[in-house]
């Protein structure tokens, strides 16, 4: 059988950045949790906000969030109310200084998180899983994607067998590291047990960083006319 390897872990330290940034010595595995339930309780408390993913910094004993989201107006709230509920909700919690940033998403139906969130919200609601996963499709590609794959598996329209489905538009080169693939996966829980989406969207290929990179590696420092 084919073995899949997670798109992102895959592009680590390519061109994909690591979710977690810190280090420490001491109390590694406490940090740790502290991290995976700071995430999946901010997913959970803002799932009306169509949050993308959460990232972590922990500068000295600070903490900073980086809260990527489609609608940032329903974190920050009116005159910032709501945000200033959250940073002090997590820093009784956490004893440390907090931070939160938040960045606006621009294209929701790039972002592969958003678009498992939605089909999986609409098979909640009892749409048909191939009227979801066309309109999700069709959407991404119209705003610029160069391709996508769409999968869903469980108890699809109730059936007592549960199966997989899958839709794939466009190119997906999943074994290409330069190629920008964003993966996301959510669950709709249905009358007849959990369906899990899984979204896989290919942007393109990303040359900028490591051309500017090369350039800066080998622009020669000239302190006359003539360089060796």
């Amino acid at each position: 059988m084919g073995q899949k390897v997670h798109p992102y872990g895959f592009r680590l330290g390519i061109n994909k950045p690591w979710k977690s940034r810190w280090f420490v010595e001491r109390g590694y595995d406490k940090l740790l949790v502290e991290d995976v339930k700071l995430k999946a309780e901010l997913r959970e408390k803002l799932k009306a906000a169509g949050v993308s993913s959460v990232e972590v910094e922990r500068p000295g004993n600070k903490l900073r969030l980086i809260i990527r989201t489609a609608r940032p107006g329903i974190i920050i709230g009116r005159k910032g109310a709501e945000i200033d509920k959250l940073k002090a909700d997590i820093q009784k919690r956490t004893s440390r200084e907090v931070f939160i940033d938040i960045l606006e998403v621009n294209k929701p139906e790039l972002d592969a998180q958003l678009v498992s969130e939605a089909i999986a919200l609409q098979l909640e609601k009892r749409v048909s899983f191939r009227r979801a996963m066309r309109k999700s499709v069709d959407s991404a590609l119209r705003f610029g994607c160069k391709g996508i794959k769409v999968r869903v598996s469980g108890r699809l329209n109730g059936n007592e067998i549960a199966r997989s489905e899958w839709y794939l538009q466009g190119r997906l080169p999943l074994h290409t590291l330069r190629a920008d693939i964003d993966y996301g996966f959510s669950e709709a829980h249905t009358t007849y047990g959990i369906i899990g989406v899984k979204t896989w969207v290919y942007r393109g290929d990303i040359y900028e960083a490591r051309k500017r990179r090369d350039q800066g590696a080998s622009t020669p420092v000239t302190t006359g006319a003539f360089t060796a």
